[in-house]
């Protein structure tokens, strides 16, 4: 079981980039692990390291300003090849939630399946909660998974948004397809006895 997802206000970090693709997410000179660990610490390798494996100072994750557990994402998050590593870094690094007005399918399963939730917001919202961010790199944001709500609490600004039932009781409940089948064990056993 993992940690059950709970209402929780966090600073966000902005990445006003659009079409964000899973090879920048996670370069696929990463992916020959199979372990989820250690993928966090290459999240956007790329943008945050320099071919010597320095940090790049003008990067948002190497930039002190900037912290919490929320990544802002341009339009267009996770597109590209439907590798589960991208979703395993962004969970590595620490991120429960990635907002975007717009996510890759694949992208958005995978991220849900590591207990990261992917919140589509307008695109008016995202533009209003970028302006909020660089304005006070402190704002916060409020996601709310059992009312489906993120709130801008710079601004009061509030959207619901979508989410498939049964990946939001999975997260209410920490639990992954795994855990989920193994709460059932007594309905699966209790079936399996009327035979």
């Amino acid at each position: 079981m993992k940690d059950k997802f709970v209402t929780f206000s966090s600073t966000c970090i902005p990445l006003p980039m659009e079409n964000v693709d899973t090879d920048q997410i996670i370069p696929a000179r990463f992916l020959k692990a199979t372990s989820r660990q250690g993928f966090g610490d290459n999240l956007f390798r790329d943008w945050r390291y320099d071919k010597d494996g320095n940090p790049i100072p003008s990067f948002v994750l190497n930039d002190p300003t900037y912290s919490g557990t929320i990544l802002v994402a341009g339009k267009n998050f996770g597109s590209g090849s439907s590798r589960e590593h991208a979703a395993w870094a962004v969970a590595g690094y620490g991120f429960k939630v990635v907002v975007s007005s717009f996510f890759a399918d694949i992208f958005k399963n995978n991220a849900l399946n590591n207990c990261v939730l992917p919140v589509v917001v307008s695109e008016g919202f995202l533009a209003s909660l970028f302006a909020s961010i660089k304005a006070n790199p402190k704002a916060q944001v409020t996601v709310n998974l059992e009312e489906q709500t993120i709130t801008n609490e710079a601004t009061g600004e509030k959207e619901s948004f979508d989410i498939n039932p049964y990946k939001k009781n999975c997260l209410l409940q920490g639990y992954d397809d795994i855990d989920f089948l193994l709460s059932k064990k007594d309905d699966i056993v209790a079936w399996e006895n009327k035979k």
